[in-house]
């Protein structure tokens, strides 16, 4: 057995030691975050540690995940970590995407380049490993897409059984589609993202699966392995801001604690503005912070484009209003006409990405146009998911280039 971590309700603060289950604090409010003391850490120490560990191509420690493991799981013996290559993510300077959006300098972080094609594999590794750590052999998740490929792949690597509740309307088929060609049992449902985990809250121990769903903390564990990564490329600095989608907020919660921890640990001087950047249709965390209320109420119909956001009742939001504090961040939401003519400049700039990546170019263009990012400021963005990952997304974009007739080449090339 490995040792277990303090958890820490993220509603009300009670702590206790014991094993992570699915269940809500005793409150009934909220979800258990991860806590373990870092004070007997050595910042500098742990920079030549995983400095020293980028040349590593072999071994767990090759991962961009678990290159971070005195971060992230120190108590999960080595020999039983899981790991796909995921991590060693590009990191994209583009002075035509800066001069887009009206700022010094951007980058693009590609998690869109990870083994399943999202930023969900850096967190799927971790929850897959502790997973495995207790016992369990059948697990299972909600999803929009992203989620359920990232656990197929990883359930198919380490042999173990997936099941995914997938809603029948509103997800890409080609996600859908890939979680299916890595063996998963997919279970089409009518309702949405959030009537599955209502299902899975209420349902899963019964069942005797094992919940990925950022619902488990040790996935916001494993998600913070983004922001180091991005830290670690920059030679430990940070740009001004990071954007980044938000759907269920697992990302934004992931990266404000991990930025936290840096500062903590003197390893960053200073903790970047998050810019977190909902559709305008799935939204009701921004429309929370924009009303100024103390709860997020649920979008019972959330709709957009952008599939990977099409989430009403986002259960990070607690998570995720801790980071936005932390960061001094704050909240946006653009159109899904904002969202695809960014995807259009993603993809021509030779990077690509699905179109809730998107929605962070689209989401620091509309920031930098209401006066809230400066022109002299840096931003990075987060690309989550694969140019690929939506296939219908290109065909409305592109079909209509192809030509209807004889292609006539010389014409072209006059």
């Amino acid at each position: 057995m490995h040792e277990v971590p303090e958890l820490e309700c993220t509603a009300c603060g009670m702590r206790r030691v014991g094993e992570w289950s699915d269940a809500l604090c005793g409150c009934g409010a909220d979800l258990w975050d991860i806590r373990r003391p870092t004070a007997q850490l050595d910042g500098e120490r742990l920079k030549r540690l995983f400095d020293d560990r980028l040349a590593l191509r072999s071994g767990p420690y090759s991962s961009g995940v678990w290159r971070y493991r005195e971060l992230i799981a120190p108590e999960f013996p080595e020999d039983a970590l899981v790991y796909r290559g995921e991590g060693n993510t590009g990191l994209y300077e583009s002075e035509r995407l800066a001069a887009f959006a009206g700022v010094r300098k951007l980058w693009l972080k590609a998690q869109s380049e990870n083994p399943s094609g999202s930023f969900k594999d850096n967190g799927m590794a971790v929850a897959v490993t502790h997973g495995k750590l207790s016992g369990s052999t059948r697990f299972v998740c909600s999803s929009t897409g992203n989620t359920s490929a990232s656990l197929a792949m990883y359930a198919a690597w380490a042999g173990l059984d997936a099941f995914v509740l997938a809603p029948a309307e509103g997800v890409s088929r080609t996600k859908v589609i890939q979680t299916l060609a890595y063996g998963a049992c997919v279970i089409p449902f009518d309702g949405t993202y959030d009537d599955g985990i209502r299902f899975l809250r209420e349902h899963a121990r019964r069942l005797g699966l094992y919940v990925c769903n950022s619902v488990n903390p040790y996935r916001i564990e494993g998600q913070k392995s983004i922001a180091f990564e991005l830290a670690q490329q920059l030679g430990w600095r940070t740009p001004d801001w990071i954007a980044l989608p938000g759907g269920a907020l697992s990302n934004v919660s992931a990266l404000g604690e991990a930025l936290e921890q840096l500062h903590a640990l003197g390893m960053i001087d200073a903790i970047p503005r998050i810019a977190l950047v909902q559709a305008e249709g799935a939204s009701p965390f921004h429309a929370m912070l924009r009303d100024g209320a103390e709860t997020l109420t649920p979008e019972p119909r959330p709709h957009t484009r952008a599939s990977a956001l099409n989430i009403g009742n986002p259960p990070s939001w607690r998570r995720a209003l801790r980071a936005l504090r932390v960061s001094n961040g704050l909240t946006v939401a653009v159109s899904d006409r904002e969202i695809m003519e960014a995807k259009r400049v993603i993809d021509r700039e030779g990077i690509g990405c699905e179109p809730a990546s998107a929605a962070t170019l689209a989401g620091v263009l509309r920031l930098r146009a209401a006066g809230r990012i400066a022109k002299d400021q840096t931003a990075a963005c987060i690309l989550t998911g694969h140019l690929l990952k939506d296939i219908e997304a290109l065909e409305e974009l592109h079909l209509t280039e192809l030509s209807s007739g004889p292609l006539e080449a010389e014409r072209l090339f006059m």
